[in-house]
């Protein structure tokens, strides 16, 4: 296996982009990547979409020729393949591109993600985003995404005594964050107050523990590790790689405090880099809920499981605190777009281990996470990062 390098990355701003098509979105994204890595378009070998229901949300199919054919590559014929892993498709795109690289057969890579959610109403997004649960079991009984981690979040506050409190740091971290982010979709912060008097919407999360509906883009550009110096002096090794899967349904879980597969997951990447969450500075974490970012840093074991809400509230959580988790405001803050999330959350992590990352900047990070769900935890992959030598 060869060692692994980002060597570009390229995104969009997240928000709703009424004026740009889902391809206009993937190639303004996959542009940017490739200029950043200073390559030619004859130098890609391969390219890999995380996607997850572009065939909901906008009826079009068959993505990945799509974004090849408009970026003007249709004459290379280049192996351009979809990824679906519901909100981890960004991420399983990026762990497929890694292995394609690592494994020799190819040499440069784009890995991008992205999603047009905004072109239909919100009552059928949502019922877009159910279709990641078990629908046989769960979503043809009326449970929706927000009720389901609602109810992750009220066992939690049942088992380990997590505030209404904890829950609302989050947001308000997170939205900090993204304030700090040129190109996130929401560039302001919150007060705790709102949060908490914001409108439920599952109880007892309100609207400011969910993340948005949102347009996006990313990419990232890979090759091995050996040949990185020649296109980028600050190459990013993806030293660790970890793909883990649990139960589609709630109910069938072991422990619905804890996900299983993120626990894996983490374990594996971090097995795999030869490094402990202490080393991590800097994460990226999958906060598609306030509590799936509590119930992260504890899967993680960036914190003891049942402190992660706490630990939020008291800032270890914050900039330059323990660890800092969601620098580029998560996606609360930055938006999410599903699949390219996981590419975005790569992106995150480069540009703070280049020091690119302005006045939301960790202070020696050096080592980084970033760890994507798909559905209620059904999926999840972690990737370790590293500032190359």
């Amino acid at each position: 296996m060869r060692d692994v390098a980002i060597i570009g990355i390229g995104e969009t701003e997240f928000g709703e982009l009424w004026n740009k098509s889902f391809r206009e979105i993937g190639i303004e994204a996959g542009f940017k990547a490739i200029e950043d890595a200073g390559i030619t378009s004859q130098q890609i070998d391969a390219l890999y979409i995380g996607n997850m229901s572009a065939g909901k949300f906008i009826e079009q199919e068959h993505v990945a020729p799509l974004v090849a054919d408009y970026s003007g590559l249709a004459d290379m014929h280049l192996p351009a393949v979809r990824v679906e892993a519901a909100g981890a498709s960004g991420g399983v795109a990026l762990a497929t591109g890694y292995m394609a690289v690592a494994s020799g057969m190819y040499n440069i890579v784009i890995v991008g993600g992205a999603e047009k959610m905004t072109d239909v109403g919100d009552t059928q997004a949502l019922q877009i985003l159910s279709a990641t649960a078990d629908q046989e079991w769960e979503s043809v009984f009326g449970a929706t995404f927000p009720s389901l981690y609602a109810m992750m979040a009220r066992r939690h506050m049942h088992v380990y005594g997590t505030t209404r409190e904890n829950l609302a740091a989050v947001a308000v971290k997170n939205h900090r964050n993204g304030s700090l982010n040129p190109n996130a979709q929401y560039r302001r912060e919150i007060s705790m107050e709102m949060v908490l008097n914001a409108p439920p919407v599952a109880t007892p999360l309100g609207m400011f523990d969910c993340a948005p509906l949102s347009d996006g883009g990313a990419a990232v550009v890979l090759c091995p590790m050996d040949r990185a110096k020649k296109f980028t002096d600050t190459p990013i090794q993806i030293l660790g790689s970890g793909i883990a899967t649990d139960t589609l349904a709630l109910h069938n879980r072991r422990d619905i405090c804890t996900m299983d597969a993120t626990v894996i997951a983490g374990k594996r990447a971090l097995h795999q880099a030869k490094r402990t969450p202490k080393d991590v500075k800097v994460a990226e974490v999958h906060d598609n809920f306030t509590i799936a970012e509590i119930m992260a840093v504890e899967d993680l074991r960036f914190f003891e499981k049942g402190k992660g809400g706490a630990a939020t509230e008291e800032g270890l959580t914050a900039l330059n605190g323990e660890v800092s988790v969601n620098t580029s405001g998560g996606l609360k803050a930055r938006g999410q777009p599903v699949g390219a999330t996981g590419v975005a959350q790569a992106i995150e992590i480069v540009r703070q281990l280049r020091g690119e990352a302005d006045k939301r900047q960790v202070d020696d990070a050096t080592t980084g996470l970033i760890h994507n769900v798909g559905g209620t935890g059904a999926t999840a992959v972690v990737h370790i990062l590293e500032r190359g030598d």
